[in-house]
């Protein structure tokens, strides 16, 4: 029963939240700063790129050492291929882009964890807050080590429909067997990376029945960044992406 509690004040906290940041939210062009608590009470930062209420929603996690402004191009673009998009600030991370981590420095202000695993919280606070907010499964993102815990929230999470990850990995030492926990994870997955990283990732997948994983021609590079038009080769990736993404326009559920 106390847990219940626990809950149901959480997601009235949730709720609130919405309500205060809607206006601030609609009508108006590009990313709109969000904030909302993680499951320990640090204060998520976030960019909310909207498109529509109808459309599925993705939640855009980055790599280690950086922050939301991972997604500054790469948002934009899934946005016009018919997605709304949540970028956050995890705790393990600092800056990309000129984008600093906030998330990150009220992690430390309030002397929270801030190792890899310890971010998992602030990803399943993102998706309840999509799920509140959009009535409807969420589409996870992730980057690095943000990768590997999306496909361990794919498999765990009742709200995540699909995901997508940019060079996944054994990131965790004796805390998490990534292969091992996700072992016949049964939702869609896209999963790539540099050329010189497809075999672990390969290994990773290898209890994972429904997956997707792209190798590049060239030698790519690691984490989501191979989809900045910075990097050469970007297109590859697009173009092995897109097919993935338009299964996915497909209606989600809703209403659970």
């Amino acid at each position: 029963m106390a847990q219940i509690n626990k809950n149901m004040k959480y997601l009235s906290s949730i709720c609130w939240i919405l309500l205060l940041a809607s206006s601030s939210l609609w009508g108006q062009d590009g990313p709109q700063r969000v904030s909302f608590p993680s499951l320990d009470g640090v204060e998520i930062t976030a960019d909310m790129y909207v498109v529509a209420d109808s459309l599925p929603v993705m939640l855009l996690c980055h790599q280690a050492g950086y922050s939301r402004g991972e997604y500054i191009e790469s948002a934009p673009r899934f946005n016009e291929l018919g997605f709304n998009c949540l970028a956050i600030d995890l705790r393990s991370g600092k800056e990309v882009n000129g984008v600093k981590n906030k998330t990150a420095w009220d992690a430390r202000e309030k002397r929270r964890p801030v190792n890899y695993l310890d971010a998992e919280m602030d990803m399943v606070a993102a998706i309840n807050y999509l799920v509140v907010k959009y009535k409807q499964d969420v589409i996870l993102v992730g980057s690095s080590y943000s990768a590997s815990l999306a496909l361990k929230l794919a498999k765990e999470h009742d709200r995540v429909r699909a995901a997508i990850v940019f060079s996944p990995g054994e990131y965790f030492g004796q805390a998490l067997n990534l292969t091992a926990a996700i072992a016949g994870l049964n939702k869609p997955v896209f999963a790539t990376s540099s050329r010189g990283e497809a075999e672990s990732v390969r290994n990773i997948l290898k209890g994972v029945p429904h997956a997707v994983q792209f190798v590049p021609k060239a030698a790519g590079a690691h984490g989501s960044k191979v989809l900045w038009s910075t990097h050469k080769g970007q297109e590859e990736y697009w173009e092995a992406l897109i097919p993935f993404l338009q299964e996915l326009k497909q209606p989600p559920t809703s209403n659970k």
